[in-house]
């Protein structure tokens, strides 16, 4: 680099005679030769202390044996020939060195630093400025404003606007590695595993291709696809996350940034979270991917729309890790723990995680373990998966399933039949190897998700049960809000489902619809335009779920309201009854041995309760939750008294005759 500017310094000087001939030549003698004599007399003192900076140009080693500047590289990066290379040299020596941005000042006829302008830029090039060169370097399509190396600013006619190399630029220049803020906000570090799909990706960049569409759903390793491409072919990558953009930055600012960062660092680009730009406002992004200066890789949750670009580019599915890579994984976050505990490495191996939120998941674990004080154990691990993992999506609501690490609802609080418990531990031990199901192909023509239908009576443990699943998979339970959801106008109801699906889809989550009937009702027979829009929102819905790849829970209390056509697609369909005696005592032993102070003086007849108070778990719940309140607030210990008193009350919430068995005081 100090080649290049002891050049431009000589040129500087070159033009500074140029100056002092004509402007001698043209005024021999009065105040303004007088001012010019002292412009230049300033120049050539500027000039004789940067040859004393930067020494002589010749004297510079050159030939095979000397070391390679800064923009030597750039310039193969970003396709630059020695005349543009000196323009971004003009360019960014203003902000270099102080004694040259005085010189372009004097250049200028001013007497302070200012940048070069348009003009004094194609001179020190030595391009005429009628020549369609000069355009043609400094305009917008050339290699210097298309890849974002220099500005030109300014309203003023085209000469007189002024050259400026953007802030990253300079840096670069001077040496320095600071990271772009935008860029270093977004940036992340994908774990490069090499996978089937690696050797085509890889091809692809070897050849020439300037975008790879990588389509990556949650837990598929579409990160680790695109950092194992470029390690295959020993190249360094840059990745960025766009969903992590600054909210001050906008999308397209900070992903050109991007691209012109890769290209400094001589590296390729991995652009993750890249479903951002599919939406109409960010799909000028995908060109600029396009045209960058380095092999770019995206990866986006959305399957590659042939209408964003003109050329379709390579498009590649990322697929989840096999069970070995996952395992390897989760051993370089956990050590030896992740094999030596069973009930660990069981739970581990069904997280649909990417790699890297294995890593960040085993980090959090220990943090939480360091935190509580305690060893590093299964609970917290899957707290720390569900919070690494979860996110919110449109029309969806969180179900909290924990109030502390390890306190989440387990298969322990599900009073149900023998068979029922068997099918919810079934429906468990299925979404843990989904991937691997779907990994040896049996099912290639249908999605890997996996549908259940709960029915039964209100209070019978339907959402209690869909809780106690996310919990066992250490993913968060997303119940569908039907307010955000079912809408009065035509078509706006499906559109309101796919978004909700498309989030779903980008998660790793157990998608709850209660009250299903609301919306997958029965189809009938058409007499009104209002029945054949009804009944397409069915047909959307039941195409819809067999093309989605999570777990989707049903529940509803009438099922015979239920198109017959969902049957078939439910992997599971699990009845919640109403409880009989047997499982009543069962529910109030479970509810009241939560409770600290119970009255010895006025014991509680589990036998009895079961047999006379004929409600469903949910009811029982509300009569010990308001005998504890009534209890708590007459500061008494709760008995047998307090529970009668809920009971009635129960029973008259819900409009039913109280029982007359004798054991509510007169």
């Amino acid at each position: 680099m100090r080649q290049r500017m002891a050049e431009l310094v000589e040129r500087i000087a070159t033009a500074g005679r140029r100056r002092s001939e004509a402007g001698g030549a043209q005024h021999p003698a009065g105040a303004q030769h007088q001012a010019g004599d002292r412009a230049a007399a300033d120049l050539d003192s500027i000039i004789a202390v940067l040859r004393a900076d930067y020494g002589d140009a010749s004297a510079e080693p050159s030939g095979p044996d000397a070391k390679q500047d800064v923009l030597t590289g750039l310039s193969e990066v970003f396709g630059l020939d020695p005349v543009d290379a000196g323009l971004l040299t003009i360019a960014a020596a203003a902000d270099l060195d102080a004694n040259l941005s005085m010189a372009f000042g004097l250049l200028r006829g001013l007497s302070a630093p200012v940048r070069p302008s348009v003009a004094l830029a194609l001179e020190l090039s030595g391009i005429p400025t009628l020549a369609a060169d000069g355009f043609d370097r400094l305009g917008p399509d050339g290699p210097l404003r298309r890849h974002r190396l220099i500005e030109v600013l300014g309203p003023e006619p085209w000469l007189g606007r002024q050259l400026r190399a953007p802030d990253p630029v300079v840096t670069f220049l001077a040496g320095s590695d600071q990271s772009d803020p935008p860029v270093a906000a977004m940036l992340s570090f994908p774990v490069p595993i090499e996978l089937a799909e690696t050797a085509v990706v890889s091809a692809a960049i070897s050849n020439g291709v300037p975008l790879v569409w990588i389509r990556s759903t949650a837990a598929a390793a579409g990160n680790s696809l695109a950092a194992s491409a470029f390690a295959a072919l020993g190249l360094q990558c840059l990745a960025v996350d766009l969903r992590r953009c600054p909210a001050d930055t906008e999308l397209l600012t900070a992903l050109a940034s991007a691209a012109r960062e890769a290209g400094l660092r001589g590296c390729g680009l991995v652009v993750t979270g890249a479903e951002l730009l599919g939406e109409p406002a960010n799909v000028a992004g995908l060109e600029l991917l396009e045209r960058a200066a380095v092999p770019v890789v995206a990866v986006g949750a959305r399957p590659w729309n042939p209408s964003w670009l003109r050329r379709f580019p390579l498009a590649v599915d990322a697929r989840p890790l096999a069970v070995a890579d996952r395992a390897a994984v989760w051993h370089a976050g956990l050590g030896d723990l992740a094999e030596s505990d069973d009930e660990l490495r069981h739970a581990l191996l069904g997280m649909r995680l990417t790699p890297e939120e294995v890593l960040e998941t085993a980090r959090y674990a220990r943090m939480l373990a360091d935190s509580q004080q305690q060893p590093l154990s299964a609970a917290l691990v899957r707290e720390a998966a569900r919070r690494v993992g979860g996110s919110g999506g449109t029309g969806v609501n969180r179900i909290a399933a924990s109030a502390q690490t390890g306190a989440g609802p387990s298969f322990e609080d599900l009073v149900l039949p023998e068979h029922a418990r068997q099918s919810l531990h079934q429906l468990v031990s299925w979404a843990r190897v989904r991937d691997q199901v779907t990994a040896r192909g049996p099912l290639r023509a249908k999605g890997s998700g996996i549908a259940a239908l709960f029915t039964g009576s209100p209070g019978t443990g339907k959402t209690l049960a869909a809780n106690v699943i996310a919990e066992e998979l250490s993913i968060d339970l997303f119940q569908v809000d039907l307010s955000a959801i079912v809408d009065k106008y035509i078509g706006e109801t499906e559109k309101n489902l796919e978004k909700v699906f498309q989030s779903a889809e980008a998660l790793d989550v157990v998608l709850f619809f209660d009250e299903a009937d609301a919306l997958f009702g029965s189809r009938s027979e058409v007499r009104d335009s209002r029945d054949r829009y009804a009944n397409q929102e069915v047909a959307y819905l039941l195409q819809r779920m067999e093309q989605f790849d999570g777990i989707t829970i049903l529940a509803t209390n009438l099922r015979g309201n239920l198109d017959q056509a969902f049957s078939r697609r439910m992997s599971f369909i699990v009845h919640f009854p109403d409880p009989d005696a047997a499982t009543r005592r069962r529910l109030w032993q479970s509810h009241l041995k939560q409770l600290r102070a119970l009255d010895p003086h006025d014991p509680v007849d589990l036998d009895f309760l079961a047999e006379s108070v004929e409600l469903a778990g949910g009811d029982i719940r509300n009569i010990v939750l308001s005998a504890a309140y009534d209890a708590i607030s007459a500061d008494q210990p709760i008995g047998m008294r307090h529970l009668a008193v809920a009971t009635v009350g129960e029973y008259r919430k819900l409009g039913r005759r109280v029982p007359e068995h004798g054991f509510i005081p007169g």
